[in-house]
């Protein structure tokens, strides 16, 4: 067993790990880092399967992420657009597809009048909302003890405009039905983008990629970092008092004057605290859990949806992958599609044998893309669902009720113990650019203590 002393443990090689290690030894304090994982990334992992290079996690940058821009400049990496050239694609309740360009989905005038007013509306509100401390709006209780669909259902009785406006928070942001989290939550998770129509906006909230893959964020953040990142090494044990903490994991025991828990909340209770936390923070902690969907990766030898002058860009909410976009790489010939589940469909393949559910999924994007869909030359599921380590995807929120209730404790420290991770960032929350931003934050706390 390695016993080290450092004034800074911090319990993840994430984004948020590796900003919040990076920015402490700027300031001259010392830091070790230990990553439960084989690899540093968390839910960031660029891998190559079957030949193909895959980004298996995270991998957007849009043209509102900041701290994440920032980082990519300073390490010297490039970003290239997502293909979206031609037209999209939208199956309806009716099992029609209609190609269409714009924003706005193609469906009846009458129910394209209401999709408009409602992101109107929820613009309007999102407006209200400051994304770094949503508990503090005047009706906060009010609007987080009312389901997200629950608010859709009082605003209008057109089925399909609201199964499309939950679209964009329940099944590509927060990965849960929209009866499971509130409109609080949905407010605070549009807020954190800038507003509502961003999120409607595919252009906007998946604009760039990294060439090469985003996990090289942390990868080369990590590098800089050397010896002081330990793979392999699961805390189990943290001791914490006025005197600050000691770390064990396996192999290695840290001694420090402060620690910072960069990983998501869900897995904290993989830690044993001593003494244990205080009991507003086991209370929280049961009020969040992780959203789960499936990211699927068809990669085909050309991509023949070019050549029907689609950009690949499909949604439904009727279809099980409710959105699909071009993610083919930068610089290569072959074409690959990316597509999720989300949520009780993806709970339901999973109920299924992994032959039947790739032929369930190779189906869907047929009916947006036509038969040759279904003959991928690689074809991949990542289920971060299945990841010790993470437990879910993309992020973590809360329950009804439980934003307004707790969200004002969620990242503040408890003693030597700071927190830091995407699922508790405000502006660019379930977003690397929010992990960045909460380890620039941390760490700038535990300066400013440490001088004090």
């Amino acid at each position: 067993m390695t016993e080290i002393t450092r004034d800074v443990v911090i319990v993840g090689a994430g984004a948020a790990g590796t900003t919040a290690a990076n920015e402490l030894k700027k300031a001259g304090l010392s830091v070790a880092v230990l990553e439960a994982r084989d690899r540093v990334g968390g839910r960031l992992w660029t891998d190559v399967v079957d030949g193909a290079t895959l980004e298996i996690g995270g991998q957007w940058v849009s043209p509102d992420q900041d701290a994440l821009k920032e980082t990519i400049a300073e390490l010297g990496l490039e970003t290239y657009s997502r293909y979206r050239e031609g037209e999209s694609v939208y199956i309806g309740p009716d099992g029609e597809l209609t190609r269409f360009t714009g924003e706005i989905f193609p469906v009846a005038p009458a129910t394209e009048k209401i999709m408009v007013e409602l992101i109107e509306k929820l613009d309007r509100m999102t407006a209200e909302i400051d994304p770094a401390h949503p508990w503090s709006h005047p009706d906060a209780e009010e609007l987080d003890t009312i389901s997200f669909e629950g608010w859709l259902a009082r605003e209008t009785d057109d089925q399909e405009a609201r199964d499309n406006i939950a679209l964009f928070i329940a099944g590509a942001m927060l990965t849960k039905p929209a009866h499971a989290f509130s409109t609080l939550q949905a407010l605070h998770m549009a807020a954190s983008a800038g507003s509502f129509s961003n999120l409607v906006d595919a252009d906007f909230i998946l604009d760039k990629r990294v060439v090469g893959g985003l996990q090289q964020v942390p990868q080369l953040l990590a590098e800089r970092l050397g010896d002081d990142v330990h793979l392999d090494a699961p805390v189990r044990t943290l001791r914490w008092g006025a005197e600050g903490v000691v770390a064990e994991a396996e192999g290695i025991t840290v001694r420090a004057k402060y620690a910072i828990l960069a990983l998501a909340p869900v897995l904290y209770d993989r830690i044993s605290f001593v003494p244990p936390l205080p009991r507003r923070q086991h209370q929280m902690h049961q009020h969040l859990s992780m959203g789960f969907v499936i990211k699927v990766h068809a990669v085909y030898d050309r991509p023949f949806w070019r050549e029907q002058g689609l950009s690949a860009t499909a949604f439904s909410p009727y279809e099980l992958c409710h959105e699909a976009y071009d993610n083919s790489n930068h610089g290569d010939e072959r074409g690959t599609l990316v597509a999720f589940v989300s949520d009780k469909h993806a709970d339901g393949v999973f109920e299924l044998s992994a032959e039947e559910r790739k032929e369930r999924i190779l189906e869907s994007l047929a009916h947006y893309y036509g038969p040759e869909a279904k003959n991928p030359v690689v074809y991949y599921e990542s289920d971060w669902g299945t990841e010790e380590w993470t437990r879910g995807a993309y992020a973590a929120s809360f329950d009804l009720g439980g934003l307004h209730r707790y969200g004002k404790d969620q990242s503040a420290p408890v003693g030597p113990i700071h927190f830091a991770c995407s699922d508790l960032a405000g502006l660019g929350y379930q977003h690397v650019d929010g992990a960045i931003r909460m380890g620039r934050l941390a760490a700038a706390d535990i300066v400013e203590r440490s001088r004090s």
